[in-house]
């Protein structure tokens, strides 16, 4: 996916050495670091300044932010010296930090050529807890370049999502429907994760979308969608009305995201966005995914949010489903047992009215909304983007924020079976480890709303290391068999 609407990481290496230490030692091993990351195809700033003292710091810090860098990996190819190493994780502001260290090279340089870093990434993780500075430690920090290089290709995706974050405006239009206090979305944890959030009503999208009537970017929009569904275009006659709406969103973006680089949406998209917009929004909102910005429906700020890191975790398409129902016995005993190693209650539909991107579909048709169409005329449900999910590996996640204004997260990789659903709307059979246990465990127990991100892929390394440096504490996965969760029944 090629999409301005997430950062690009521009990667600087600072390498420390401790003053008594051979500073050729660090100096040679972090070349060796950059040769390995310019053989991996990632263009990274090679800092020329070696930090032993505090002047080093302040020197290598210019050189960075001269070169533009927005992420720094700090190296220690020796012990390193405590203070200016964590110093350049507190004061280089422009994004996030990584810390990592040197493995001894061989038996025969463990007198002159030793360089205790595995003893020196100790002091340094004690030093920046005593300064309270955040930063990004691998799961084990000590390897040769080649590993090091490892651990730095999963820090690029983890510090475009923190970029990401920081650069973001979150435009919502409308409050959650009626009576689903489970998009409530307490605003506070968004402004100290450095999210900007921009609140409007749905007349403000009225109005504008009714300013767009004559726009004649209208047919080309249009045409560019006919093209875009082919044969699955099965409601032609609503094309433009959606693209007069894609339109108006775009231009709101674009009107709208002031000093932010980024943006994503949660919009409400029901009962009255029907009976005023005579559509259901659901194709234009997998049509924006497809460009990056995430619209997350029914006003779900916490899902557009937790959407926009998958994208800038994955750079891929992504995709809001509600965790909608169970699988039918008949169903999972034809097609699913024996075949899959997955019991019953590992498996569930995930579901949502249409808002899926097309590229994510097995087989898409434009059709109406079926729910939505038991209580308004069915002319104004026209609009959803139905089709079964293209079988893949998923991640199922979220970030939220509590009634309370806290912070949690949940974490679960799965699949999408290739089973037919024979049902409506943009939907997939969904299999996920002990998810009965997860279900009952996490996403009630710890009352998460029925909402979920999806990833097209297995993220979450990614998106666990993600939540864990945005200071999430609670960060919930599917636990595997004879792990309990805190206060499951262990008579079960």
């Amino acid at each position: 996916m090629k999409t301005a609407n997430i950062p690009t990481v521009k990667l600087g290496v600072v390498a420390v050495s401790r003053d008594c230490f051979p500073i050729a030692l660090s100096t040679d091993r972090k070349n060796r670091v950059c040769g390995e990351l310019a053989q991996s195809g990632v263009d990274a700033y090679n800092c020329p300044t070696t930090v032993e003292n505090e002047k080093d710091m302040e020197k290598a810090l210019e050189e960075v932010r001269k070169a533009g860098c927005n992420a720094l990996v700090v190296y220690l190819g020796n012990f390193g010296p405590e203070t200016p190493e964590t110093l350049l994780a507190k004061y280089f502001t422009e994004g996030p930090v990584m810390f990592a260290a040197a493995a001894e090279d061989a038996a025969d340089k463990l007198c002159n050529d030793r360089g205790d870093a595995y003893c020196g990434m100790l002091n340094c993780s004690y030093n920046l807890a005593l300064r309270n500075i955040r930063a990004y430690i691998p799961p084990y920090p000590v390897g040769t370049p080649e590993e090091v290089v490892g651990m730095i290709l999963e820090f690029i995706p983890i510090a475009r999502c923190i970029l990401g974050l920081r650069n973001l405006k979150l435009i919502t239009f409308g409050p959650r429907p009626q009576d689903f206090l489970a998009c409530n979305a307490p605003i506070k944890c968004l402004y100290e994760l450095g999210v900007e959030i921009e609140e409007n009503s749905e007349l403000d999208l009225f109005a504008s979308f009714n300013a767009h009537a004559e726009d004649e970017r209208i047919d080309a929009v249009a045409e560019e969608m006919a093209k875009e569904l082919g044969g699955a275009n099965k409601i032609p006659e609503i094309l433009k009305k959606l693209a007069q709406y894609e339109i108006t969103l775009e231009d709101w973006i674009e009107g709208h995201k002031g000093h932010r680089n980024y943006v994503a949406m949660a919009n409400k998209c029901w009962p009255a966005f029907q009976t005023e917009f005579k559509f259901v929004p659901c194709y234009v909102n997998s049509r924006l995914v497809e460009k990056g910005i995430p619209v997350a429906c029914e006003t779900d700020i916490w899902g557009a949010l937790s959407e926009y890191i998958g994208i800038c975790a994955s750079e891929d398409e992504v995709t809001l489903l509600d965790i909608n129902n169970s699988v039918p016995s008949d169903m999972y005993q034809k097609r699913i047992e024996g075949v899959y190693d997955y019991a019953q209650t590992d498996t569930f539909m995930g579901f949502h009215c249409g808002n899926t991107p097309i590229t994510k579909l097995k087989k898409a048709d434009m059709r109406n909304q079926k729910i939505m169409a038991r209580t308004l005329p069915e002319e104004y449900t026209f609009g959803t983007l139905e089709g079964d999910l293209t079988p893949s590996d998923i991640t199922f996640f979220r970030l939220q924020s509590t009634a309370d204004a806290g912070l949690r997260a949940y974490v679960a990789e799965g699949e999408v079976l290739p089973v037919d659903t024979e049902s409506f709307g943009s939907i997939g059979v969904f299999a996920i480890p002990e998810m009965g246990r997860f279900y009952r465990n996490v996403l009630i127990g710890k009352n998460y709303p029925h909402h979920g991100a999806v990833a097209f892929g297995h993220y979450g390394k990614i998106l666990f290391e993600v939540f864990k440096y945005l200071g999430v504490e609670d960060v919930a996965f599917n636990q595997p068999k004879g792990m309990m969760y805190p206060g499951e029944n262990p008579f079960i």
